[in-house]
């Protein structure tokens, strides 16, 4: 270290002899107050500052997590019978129900062939009538002019009969469905969006193109992933009690804007595999949405409030950053003020969740923090802080100097 040259009277002499006389009473005048600001602050002695000491406290673990928002039901409308638009009776984007008719299709085709089809299962019926008449006549004169090959042979026309009768039926209920079929229905409750076609429009069944998709929006479910190593640590902490887990997760969902949901959320199913791409495990969130607020594919922010760690919390106004971001506090001990660097994994009720700097039993200074410089001599004062950050003596008087002249912490 570089010594500081103090230069003595004898060798200042020659300057001040040639100088002004205004600078020499400027020099004479700074000397005098120098002296009296030292006489001043000796005067003065330890600065007061109130104290509080640290004890830990159970404080909610949570976890913030990046996510999407899924629907929790989305169909693509798609014909199933071919044939002309000849109706769109449903109001574009508004909410239907189960059932509603969303498209109507040209239905003469298939009222012809459910025509033809009763028109078959009539004559089968006709034909089952005859062969088992037959066969009944055929049975009480077996032996009397009819043989036994004969009476097998109407045994046989009556099968056949009922057969047929049944294949007609069949294709009169594919004909009855293919006409219901003409008139495309919503399958769930939700919104319906624009039309991909007009009336007009020639479809085919099952074709690849939509005619529109009805979405489910309430409730609604939220995809949230979170790294592996860090559900391993949390595991860890865990099995060494550091972490207490309760008994459900606490879920809350800040939206887009920065605003706080006020929908609660449950926990649907975590997955049991890590992505290979991202190493990330999933997580599925219900949120209810009865007014629609979250919409599928917006991008969202989770906090998962895992249980309780016990930590211990500093008031955030009683910290000062850095300009190169670094957390301090100053703690008092052996009558003189000591700036600490503090180490947080987040915060709670406007104080950090400490992991480092700041233990047990230390006494941390929250009032009096204006001027107070590392080091400095110190008498302590028990004091209390509120929710609020305002600093009360232990008889209930509020404190002049409180923690909120302390420069304000920044967020992490």
């Amino acid at each position: 270290m570089q010594e500081t040259f103090k230069p003595t009277f004898r060798q200042l002499l020659p300057v001040l002899c040639a100088a002004p006389r205004h600078t020499i009473y400027a020099i004479a005048f700074g000397v005098m107050a120098g002296g009296a600001v030292a006489q001043q602050q000796a005067a003065q002695g330890p600065s007061k500052v109130g104290v509080i000491t640290m004890t830990p406290e159970d404080v909610p673990y949570s976890i913030t997590l990046p996510g999407r928002a899924i629907a929790y039901e989305q169909a693509d409308i798609r014909p199933r019978v071919e044939g002309m638009v000849t109706a769109i009776p449903y109001a574009y984007g508004q909410p239907a129900k189960k059932g509603d008719v969303l498209f109507k299709i040209e239905p003469d085709t298939y009222e012809a062939e459910l025509a033809a089809a009763e028109a078959d299962v009539s004559s089968a019926q006709a034909s089952v009538q005859t062969a088992q008449s037959a066969y009944d006549r055929y049975s009480q004169i077996e032996g009397i002019g009819v043989t036994k090959s004969d009476l097998e042979t109407a045994a046989a026309t009556l099968a056949s009969s009922k057969a047929t009768l049944k294949s007609a039926e069949a294709a009169l209920q594919t004909a009855q469905l293919n006409l219901d079929r003409t008139s495309i229905v919503s399958p769930i409750d939700g919104v319906v969006e624009v039309p991909e076609v007009s009336v007009g429009t020639l479809v085919t069944a099952n074709q690849t193109d939509i005619l529109t998709t009805v979405t489910r929006l309430d409730p609604i479910y939220v995809d949230v992933s979170e790294s592996s190593a860090q559900m391993q640590r949390h595991r860890n902490w865990v099995a060494s009690g550091e972490l207490t887990l309760a008994d459900q997760v606490g879920v809350s969902l800040t939206l887009e804007t920065g605003e706080q949901y006020s929908g609660s959320g449950r926990m649907i199913s975590p997955s049991a595999v890590v992505s290979d791409t991202t190493g990330t495990v999933d997580f599925r969130i219900e949120f209810d949405n009865p007014d629609g607020k979250i919409l599928p594919g917006q991008f969202l922010r989770a906090s998962l409030t895992l249980g309780t760690k016990t930590a211990v919390l500093v008031p955030q106004n009683a910290t000062q950053r850095s300009a190169d971001g670094t957390l301090s506090a100053f703690i008092a001990k052996d009558g003189t003020a000591q700036k600490t660097p503090i180490t947080t994994s987040g915060s709670y009720d406007n104080a950090w969740v400490v992991t480092s700097g700041i233990e047990q039993g230390d006494l941390l200074i929250v009032d009096g923090l204006k001027t107070l410089q590392d080091g400095a001599a110190i008498t302590t004062v028990a004091v209390t802080i509120d929710a609020d950050g305002v600093v009360h003596d232990v008889d209930g008087d509020t404190a002049a100097d409180g923690a909120t002249d302390a420069p304000a912490a920044g967020s992490e």
